[in-house]
Order: structure tokens, then sequence, then C-alpha cells
């Protein structure tokens, strides 16, 4: 088997099969099953790998705890940014690991999102109308605590715990053809298309984006990672302004394809995950099967597998989808969402 390599960093299987020995026990072998319904509807077999049924709502707690529970952060605290699922993942992996933890959110995280980072015992600051700005300011934090910082996606020993969901996915559907995945940052689907690349080459591997957060498809264009500012998103857990240094270059190496959907095509994704398969899916764990529902992942395969990445949806958002109104939050919402946070004394410690 080949390795990765760039002269910085070395990759290979051996670190995949090494994070799932040190997951075992702490995560679960998430279901991956077919929907006749949905296949009948695409004309193809279509498998879901149900990531939103993972602990915290999402794959993000692969990643995390192999990171901060190995040696890297011992006897120190942890910073980390997120827009909701990282945070989540880093707070239970904390929390598992007896280390505090401090996770910087975006202003507009989901409320559902950050109670429950707070659940899992993590301090959480608001701040920053995105990603970046709350990156900037997490990187800050991390520096004045003398602190562990946790990347959501742009490190290796993350990247190898989110390729456990691609082993997974190759050993109870060895005979797949296809894979979709969601990309933010691009840890996840820099783990899975390596695993499954180097344990099957002809199996295509597909990337789906927000159209509201188009960095990697430009950053394709071009070679390398690119900025691009994100708009409001239903898909929020991939709403990243650019991809990172490392995941990228698994992409381009990895990855046969990038496809963009629409706001709307995701939640009438949500809908029919929720109608047809009864599993609830957010608006970034729902882009896969937005992308089957647009004709945006081309191709004779007859069984694809669509990872739903995560299912921590906000209500308010939900209720949106499920009435047909537009998804995106207004200012006054996201303002009125951080005066609520604000009054939580909860969150500071």
């Amino acid at each position: 088997m080949k390795r990765y390599t760039d002269g910085v960093t070395t990759f290979g299987l051996s670190d995949v099969f090494a994070a799932r020995t040190h997951l075992a026990g702490v995560i679960h072998a998430t279901p991956l099953r077919c929907s006749r319904s949905i296949s009948a509807l695409l004309g193809r077999d279509v498998y879901f790998k149900f990531e939103n049924l993972q602990r915290t709502g999402s794959f993000k707690i692969r990643g995390a705890y192999h990171k901060l529970c190995g040696d890297v952060a011992e006897g120190r605290s942890v910073v980390a940014a997120s827009a909701g699922n990282h945070a989540q993942g880093v707070a239970l992996a904390a929390s598992l690991c007896g280390k505090p933890a401090t996770v910087v959110m975006p202003k507009n995280a989901p409320r559902s999102k950050i109670k429950a980072t707070l659940g899992y015992g993590a301090r959480v600051i608001l701040s920053g109308n995105n990603y970046h700005e709350a990156y900037q300011v997490a990187r800050r934090v991390c520096a004045e605590k003398g602190a562990v910082f946790i990347h959501a996606f742009d490190d290796p020993r993350i990247i190898a715990g989110q390729g456990t969901v691609g082993l997974e996915i190759l050993e109870v559907l060895p005979d797949v053809d296809t894979v979709v995945v969601p990309v933010g940052g691009g840890g996840l689907i820099a783990g899975i298309s390596y695993v499954v690349k180097e344990l099957k080459p002809s199996v295509k591997v597909v990337g789906v984006i927000a159209t509201h957060a188009p960095s990697l498809l430009l950053s394709v264009e071009r070679g390398v990672p690119v900025e691009v500012p994100v708009k409001v998103t239903i898909a929020d857990g991939i709403a990243v302004d650019r991809p990172g240094d490392l995941p990228f270059q698994f992409i381009r190496r990895y990855v046969d394809e990038v496809v963009a959907v629409d706001e709307e095509a995701v939640g009438r994704a949500i809908l029919l995950l929720l109608t047809r398969t009864k599993t609830l899916a957010e608006g970034a764990g729902a882009v896969g099967l937005a992308a089957f529902l647009e004709n945006k992942v081309a191709g004779p395969g007859k069984k694809a597998c669509i990872v739903l990445s995560g299912g921590n949806i906000d209500p308010p958002v939900l209720a949106r989808v499920a009435t047909g109104r537009k998804t995106a939050l207004r200012g006054k919402e996201i303002r009125e969402r951080h005066r609520t946070f604000e009054q939580d004394s909860t969150h500071s410690s």
C-alpha cells in the first residue's frame, strides 16, 4: 500500500487502523443500510452511512478523540474552533479524557449545538460571524492559555480518525462503486478518500459542498486552497471559507469530483430522508443526497454510499424546511440567539 507523503506529513493505512483501535469502545460502528424507496427514486442502489447516529450526532468524535486523547495534550487544556459538530466532539473527548476544553463558536452557531457542547462540559465562547472569525479568536485564546489547539480538519490524526468511516463502508459494502461525502474543511473526505482509493481504487469518490460556501470549487480550479467568504447556509456544518492545507492535498490526489448544491436542494433532501428513511439529517449531512436529487453525481455506477455526516439540526431550521420557508436565519434571529446565550451564565468558567 502506498503512503501519502508531501515532504512534511507522512500518512498511511496503518494510521487509520491505529485510530480504529484507539476508538474501540468509544465510538459506534454506525449502520450502513440501503433505502429501497430512495433507490427506486434514483434508479440505483443507494446506501446511507448513518453518522448522524454517531455519539454527539456526527462523525467528529472520531477525529477529536483520536487527536485529543493521545499524548499530544498530556496535562494541558485544549482549545478548538467550530461551527458546532467539532465543538461537541472535542467537548465529549475532553470529558472522557479528563481535560478542560474551551471552544469558540460563531455567534450564529445553532443553539442546539451550543447547548450540547456546554452539556458535554466545555466552556463556550461565542465570537465572530463565521468559522474563520471564530478560528482567529480560538488561536488567540489558545496562545493565552498555553493550551493545545485541536484543529477541526487540518491535522493528520484528525484525518486518520475520520478515515475509520471509510474502513467501515468497505467492510460492510465491499462492492460499492461510488462514495459521496459532504465537504467543509475537508478532514472527513480526506480520510475516507484515502482509505477507499488505497483499498479499492475503482471506487468513485465525490465531494459535495454548499453553493453558499464555494471555496473548495475555486481551490480545485486554481490548484491551491483559496479563501472565499461564506453566506449563511442551512448546511452550517460545512460553512468553511477555506479548505485545510493538508485535506486539500488529499482531495487533489484521491477525490474524483467536487459538486455544489443549493439551499433548496438541501432542504428537499432533509425532508426526503425524514419521510422515507425516518432519519434526521442536518443540512451538511444531507448534501450528498441533494447532489443525487439534482443529478450532480454522474456515472454508470449502480451501488452508491452517501455519508450522512451529522444530524444536529436546529428545531427552527427544521420547522422552516418542513413548511417550505427560507432556511437561512435572518439577522434579527441571530442577534436574539446570541442575546439569549449571553444571559445563560453556564457558558463561562
